[in-house]
């Protein structure tokens, strides 16, 4: 049911004050720059003391009730005109109208100068930890629950629907401990950075130590953002609140680059990225130039997705808009600056060092005791430090400003033991464009943005989380190395050949005797790994389970269940014998032929990581962490945690020296039956009739009718000293169980390399399921020296053909760098033009990921890029137009594509006029067909645009999706809207002439009045336009009539002119051109029929016969004679 609005409000029926009032001073929040550790405290301010839950349907109601009274006033008996009201409103009305009050006040206390505010000692505590803390929302352990104070209860009240009260100085709200980890998601969902605030001593230490008197001391204990949720202590590793999103935290960097050019594709910044998913340990970097459409940059931010970002002050406008887009209300992502100035003098690269150094000092400190810990400590970090140095420079402050950051949540190891560090850019993957991953549909549907109807849905048969982020990251990137895609491909073969055959049965091993040979009966291979990955299912998600036991946040019980799920997934896949030593004389039967299958087998079964693993879990007592039992959950052996084998020693001497006073009370009292008693959990008690006599120090707990129960002063002491004991087992086992994890670091990476394997092998098998479950077909990839082509047979797009199965028309494409590498697409409306095109570049996306495709064969060159240029679509936020998005989409293909790219493009050039758009369209056509070279397909309603297969002959090829209509497709009249058209979704050879809108207007249901004024207009323009064509063309027949006799005759003259000598030829020449120039221009203005241009050639003719008066004043000069 829905969160009820929480409205807090002042007590009515307190009394007034009589001093002006003014807001309590809250404890200091994010917004302030400068908090003030310990305010000025004013006097003691009105009583605020009940909060009332009140549901909107109940408010609406009363507010409706209560307009509704007030638009019928009481009229008076006598005038029957409305009482005005009282200016004392009755007790109930002055409740309601402050009931309903809209908004949230912080309550109001009166104020006096020089009358200070007295915190008690657990406000204080909290007002020192606001002043070190302003940016965090703080939950405070008070005894069970979790309290927040003042502004931070206000935010808890509204966020969790929670009751909040003033309680002394502040306003305060709680939660029980038990729920921590729901409230703390939700807070953290709404985008606040959560601190809680623990106990750092418990009572039994706190009765011996020097605080007895004073509060609880307390201090933070963890930090929760969105990016660390998941890898946190007490709240992270619990998938089922997750699923398999990733959450990256992004850091983000640049620099300028002083271009002035306004090209829409010049390079206007670099950009620096780092991306670090803590849960996992993935990190992610980059340094790039880009535009100032910032292209670039919106495609890794599209890819990763972060849950948090980082910015790196001073950012550019553009920049910050376009990430500040992403971060928008409804997407509840967590933005957070940082300032770039403290890295200056290389400030950054000092930074990520002193993290490895920090990291050297603390491993020498546990490894003291081992004398080539140091030589062990330069090994570790020498490639990582290698790897860092190579680094570009923004990269580095980027990396330092994330290191500074994840810092104060203790998560910066990660960074420099177990991160996986990767480049944006890989020579091996291709990296999908924003506008690809949007407009193919390739993550998320283009109508409610969820993953249902995606590319990445259609493929997911995954049955690990980690699987299924592995899965992600392989359809985003695809593979541009011809020997790794085949190698997945023979992966999909060889899994989805064994379903087919699959039996399961147990193995067994036949050994002949005197006979070299051993004979292996083994189980089928595809029943292995169905299992395993089943099993892995139903398992926690052991790629998080690890990470967070890199980090210590895992409890004993997580650590059981992901060592377990690792070394029993080991072991399965171990029954499929796989010869390591390939050179061994025995011949050993196997049932696994492709080498990456082996590879990801042998690395998930590795006898070194299952030994280990085995090893981890003999240390560690299981009933003790399903119990939650921290004194006995380490097993000592070999010496090791002598500190906690002291502590239990200290503990057993304190219980038996308890359990020794009964003999001393026995014999005091003269009962030999005596024995100490436990009641509702209190243990020790004596139990003696009401009669008998106790020493006066004896202290009675608990009585009934005819017993009374005591504990001894003795007693009391020595349960004193246990209690203590067990204390102080409980930090010593504590410690030794952070140290213990601690040691799990230098294992961290081959159990991730193993855990990575098993992902792999999901995202095979998932691939293999696809394939066997649509009856898809293996692509061939031609090699690499060989042309680029395209050649698909019956090619279907993957998510229509599931949602219409059998009804889907598949259609062939056939490109090929030396024959027809461009196809134009023509056709109506809804004809199926842009499916064709998207289902051209999935099928090209999928074979190079390495899945089988939907199409009756495929025959591919390996491609380095595919562009999009799809849809139209506004960028508000950004100051974008339509027109400029198609722009700078386009700008984008022509600078960035090659000639082994497939560029698709659908309907350029309609955000603007038809001349423009034509224009434009046609321009960056031929600029792919002259410069580029590249496979294209170009959809388009402008027929004009195939008029570029003249410049091109048999690189343009022309289709339309063919289609019946029920009228001549020549015939337009008036009576066109009735005409009736059959979608075929064939594409065929030609240009469709039109496109039949008016049929997708009766679609839509426009009016039936305006689709046949519609038809009728476009008829009229239509035959304006062919009688304008008609007369174009009559006058261009007429312009290429004979010459006349006087043309004639001057021509006559012309070719006599050999007979004069050179300036009287010149003379007669110039005399020629302007007789000809008056005839034409006399000739076009008789024809024109507009008078306007008719003029204008008369006026022009006229400026003829001047120029020809001239020409004969100048030819007679020189006495020549004419005729």
């Amino acid at each position: 049911m829905g969160k009820q609005r929480q409205l807090v409000i002042s007590r009515f029926f307190a009394p007034k004050s009589q001093t002006p009032s003014s807001s309590l001073p809250a404890e200091p929040s994010s917004s302030s720059p400068e908090p003030k550790p310990n305010p000025d405290p004013p006097p003691p301010p009105a009583k605020v003391s009940t909060t009332v839950s009140f549901s909107p349907s109940k408010r609406k109601l009363l507010s409706t009730y209560l307009a509704s009274t007030s638009k019928k006033p009481k009229l008076s008996p006598h005038t029957k005109n409305p009482i005005p009201p009282q200016s004392n409103p009755s007790l109930h009305q002055k409740f309601l109208e402050k009931l309903l009050e809209p908004c949230l006040t912080t309550p109001q206390s009166s104020t006096q100068p020089g009358n200070p505010k007295k915190f008690t000692p657990l406000e204080q505590q909290v007002v020192d930890l606001k002043s070190k803390h302003p940016d965090v929302l703080l939950m405070v352990e008070v005894g069970y629950r979790f309290r927040f104070f003042g502004e931070d209860a206000e935010i808890a009240a509204k966020v969790l629907g929670i009751y909040a009260h003033m309680d002394h100085n502040f306003l305060t709200a709680s939660v029980p401990t038990f729920r921590l980890n729901f409230h703390v998601r939700r807070l953290v969902s709404a985008g606040y950075k959560v601190g809680v605030v623990k106990q750092t001593e418990t009572a039994a230490i706190k009765a011996h130590g020097s605080n007895r008197a004073g509060p609880f001391g307390r201090g933070l204990s963890a930090l929760y953002t969105k990016a660390t949720l998941e890898a946190a202590e007490d709240v992270g590793g619990r998938e089922e609140e997750c699923g398999g999103e990733s959450n990256y935290l992004v850091c983000v960097v640049e620099r300028s680059m002083n271009n002035s050019s306004t090209d829409i594709g010049g390079i206007d910044v670099r950009i620096a990225v780092v991306g670090v998913e803590i849960s996992t340990g993935d990190v992610v970097y980059g340094e790039f130039d880009d535009g100032v459409m910032r292209s670039g940059l919106e495609s890794v931010i599209e890819n990763l997705a972060p849950a948090e970002l980082l910015l790196g002050s001073p950012l550019s406008k553009q920049t910050e808009k376009l990430l500040l887009a992403y971060a928008g209300p409804a997407s509840h992502v967590r933005v957070e600056h940082a300032s770039l100035n403290v890295f200056n003098d290389g400030g950054a690269f000092a930074e990520v060092m002193s993290l490895y150094e920090e990291m050297d000092d603390i491993n020498l400190a546990a490894d003291e005791n081992q004398q080539s810990a140091d030589v062990m400590g330069e090994k570790k970090y020498h490639s990582a430090i290698e790897g860092i140095m190579k680094m570009p420079d923004l990269a580095v402050q980027a990396l330092a400003l994330t290191v500074r950051h994840l810092k104060q949540f203790g998560f910066e190891r990660i960074m420099c033991l177990g991160a996986s560090f990767r480049s944006l850019t890989s020579n091996v993957e291709m990296t999908l464009s924003a506008n690809a991953l949007q407009q193919l549909e390739v993550l998320r549907n283009n109508s409610n943005g969820s993953e249902s109807g995606s590319l990445l849905h259609i493929m997911n048969y995954t049955l690990t989380i980690y699987g299924s982020r592995l899965l992600r990251h392989w359809v985003i990137h695809p593979l541009c190395d011809r020997n790794k895609i085949s190698a997945r491909l023979d992966a999909v073969s060889e899994i989805a050949e064994s379903m087919g055959s699959c039996k399961v049965s147990p193995s067994f091993i036949e050994n002949d005797e005197e006979d070299s040979a051993i004979t292996i009966a083994q189980p089928e291979f595809y029943s292995v790994v169905s299992s395993v990955l089943t099993f892995l299912g139903r398992s926690p998600d052991i790629q998080r389970g690890i990470t967070r036991i890199f980090h210590r946040t895992a409890t004993p019980s997580e650590f059981i269940a992901v060592m377990q799920a690792i070394l029993s997934a080991g072991k399965q896949l171990q029954r499929v014998h796989i010869n390591q030593d390939y050179q061994s004389d025995k011949v050993q039967t196997t049932t696994v032929h492709s080498a990456l299958l082996k590879k990801l087998i042998l690395t998930a079964s590795s006898s070194n990581v299952l030994s280990k693993a085995a090893k981890l879990l003999a240390t560690v007592n299981k009933e003790a962490a399903n119990q939650g039992d921290l004194a006995n959950l380490i097993i000592i052996s070999d010496g090791q945690f002598p500190e906690v084998a002291r502590a239990r020693m200290a503990v057993k001497l304190a219980k038996e020296k308890l359990d020794s006073l009964i003999d001393l009370f026995r014999k005091k009292l003269g009962v030999r039956s005596l024995e100490f008693m436990s009641v509702s959990g209190t243990t020790h008690l004596i139990e003696l009739s009401i009669d008998v006599k106790v020493p006066l120090s004896w202290v009675k707990v608990n009585s009934t009718k005819k017993m009374i129960r005591y504990h001894p002063p003795e007693v009391l002491t020595a349960l004193d000293q246990l209690t203590l004991a067990n204390e102080e087992l409980t930090v010593v086992c504590r410690a030794a169980w952070e140290s213990f994890l601690r040691g799990f670091s230098e294992y961290y990476a081959e159990f991730q390399a193993a855990i990575q394997a098993l992902a792999a092998l999901d995202c095979l098998h998932s691939l293999a399921t696809l394939s066997r479950n649509k009856n898809y077909v293996r692509p061939v990839f031609v090699n690499d020296n060989e042309p680029v082509q395209i050649q698909i047979c019956s090619g279907r797009h993957p998510v229509l053909e599931t949602i219409l199965q059998d009804s889907f028309v598949p259609n062939d494409t056939k490109l090929h760098v030396d024959r027809e590498n461009c196809q134009i697409v023509t056709g109506p409306n809804m004809g199926g033009k842009s499916c064709y095109i998207r289902q051209v570049a999935l099928i090209a996306i999928m074979a190079q990921v390495g899945s089988f495709v939907p199409a009756s064969s495929a025959t591919l060159h390996v491609l380095d890029g595919i562009y999009t240029r799809m849809g139209a679509s506004d960028s508000i936020q950004q100051g974008r137009s339509t027109f400029l998005e198609e722009l700078s989409e386009a700008s984008q293909i022509l600078h960035n594509c090659t000639a082994r790219s497939l560029v698709i493009i659908d309907e350029l050039g309609r955000g603007t006029s038809t001349h423009d758009g034509v224009a434009i369209a046609y321009a960056t056509l031929h600029h792919l067909l002259e410069q580029k070279r590249c496979m294209v397909l170009f959809v388009t309603h402008y027929p004009k645009i195939a008029d570029i297969k003249t410049e091109f002959p048999g690189s343009v090829g022309a289709y339309h999706v063919s289609f019946l209509t029920s009228h001549n497709e020549n015939t337009v009249d008036s009576k066109s809207d009735h005409e009736e058209i059959t979608y075929l979704y064939k594409l065929v050879p030609g240009v469709s002439a039109r496109s039949f809108g008016f049929k997708v207007a009766q679609l839509a249901q426009l009016p039936s009045s305006c689709v046949k004024q519609a038809t009728m207009m476009a008829a009229t323009m239509e035959a304006t336009e062919n009688n304008r064509m008609k007369r174009k063309s009559r006058e261009k027949q007429q312009i290429e009539i004979l010459p006349s006799d006087h043309e004639r005759g001057w021509e006559t003259i012309l070719g006599s002119a050999d007979s004069y000598h050179i300036g009287s030829k010149e003379a007669l020449e110039e005399l020629a051109g302007a007789f000809r120039n008056l005839l034409l221009n006399l000739k076009f203005a008789v024809l024109v029929d507009d008078p306007a241009n008719s003029f204008h050639l008369l006026k022009e003719a006229r400026n003829n016969a001047k120029e020809l008066t001239d020409c004969m004043r100048n030819f007679q000069k020189q006495n020549v004679s004419i005729l």
